[in-house]
């Protein structure tokens, strides 16, 4: 597999034109064309320069391989990398813009219960140029520019554990944000991460403004650890102090996913416990009902039970919200799609 030429940042390509032998405004060109989401064949740039860049990198990284519709409008798209591997992503639309769910890794180790990107481990890490040009297919697809963009939001909460990435995820974060490019603010990206305690304190010190959602799903470190191995390493009182020092750091309050799942995290006991874990804390809770995952022997609740479990939490006094179930007719949860694919169930 070749290098990405859209893990570099501007300042990068200046030097690595520069080394071609062009001037370095030629670095301008390429790197506006990049962030339109153009190959490298398409690039503005002489034939010979093309040539030149092609010999070393992939001319389309990443690619579009299958876009399903649900009927309520949210998008997946099924996403082939150039050695053959797939990765995975979301569009939805909300009333503040279009937001896009994005992998960064192609499978995962976590180990999640409830979880199908983590069915066949890990397969490898994503460069930051490939998590990079999940938004750049998408924007181009869905008519988006550099002006007017169709892409406003971006999460990562696709296949993989950012925190398991770290210096390519913060590498993307950097370009992501870069002025001239595709230019979406930190404030308007959402890192999501199982608890990698070491790894939430160094992203506290990058000095990237993002919003950082812990996914929990349980009070104590015992009933964690059922779900989530991860809790074996970081206990939930780990969590919460690592938390605490992200909101010292960057002021943002952070957010809390937890996931409804029936006979195990939904009772009435359970969302007092919450309250009791997280009351008077800086930090926003959002209740997600479960996508269910046919490989998996986990439950979700019913509506009124999810509702009823949100009252309580509002009654005492926390910051809580009801995920809006979306896609849920086409595998809306990471991991489904590409799985699906691979077994055969969809082509």
């Amino acid at each position: 597999m070749k290098k990405i030429l859209q893990d570099y940042s501007r300042a990068e390509l200046e030097t690595l034109v520069t080394r071609f032998g062009e001037k370095k405004f030629r670095a301008e060109q390429i790197y506006l064309g990049l962030m339109q989401g153009k190959r490298i064949s398409e690039l503005p740039v002489s034939p010979a320069l093309r040539t030149a860049l092609s010999e070393q990198f992939e001319d389309e990284p990443v690619r579009i391989l299958k876009t399903f519709v649900s009927s309520d409008g949210t998008k997946k798209y099924l996403f082939a990398l150039a050695d053959g591997n797939l990765v995975e992503g979301v569009l939805m639309a909300y009333q503040y813009g279009n937001t896009q769910c994005v992998s960064t890794q192609v499978g995962c180790r976590m180990g999640c219960a409830f979880c199908a990107s983590t069915l066949n481990g890990l397969v490898r890490n994503l460069t930051a140029g490939e998590i990079l040009c999940q938004i750049l297919c998408v924007n181009r697809a869905e008519g988006g520019s550099l002006k007017t963009r169709a892409v406003h939001n971006v999460v990562l909460m696709g296949s993989g554990e950012p925190l398991d990435n770290y210096e390519h995820v913060i590498k993307f974060l950097r370009n992501l944000t870069a002025e001239g490019g595709i230019c979406i603010s930190a404030r308007n990206v959402s890192l999501s991460t199982c608890g990698i305690v070491p790894k939430i304190y160094d992203l506290a010190e990058e000095g990237i403004p993002l919003n950082l959602t812990i996914s929990l799903h349980a009070t104590d470190d015992e009933a964690r650890k059922r779900i989530m191995p991860v809790a074996k390493a970081y206990s939930v009182a780990e969590i919460l102090k690592a938390c605490a020092y992200y909101f010292e750091k960057t002021k943002r309050r952070y957010i809390f996913e937890y996931s409804l799942i029936d006979g195990e995290n939904c009772d009435q006991a359970h969302a007092l416990a919450l309250c009791a874990l997280l009351k008077g804390k800086p930090c926003h809770v959002n209740l997600i009902r479960l996508n269910e995952v046919k490989e998996r022997s986990l439950s979700s609740v019913g509506e009124k039970q999810a509702y009823r479990f949100l009252g309580i939490l509002e009654k005492n006094g926390l910051s809580a919200t009801l995920r809006r179930q979306m896609g849920a007719d086409i595998g809306g949860a990471c991991g489904q799609l590409r799985a699906s694919y691979l077994d055969g169930s969809v082509k």
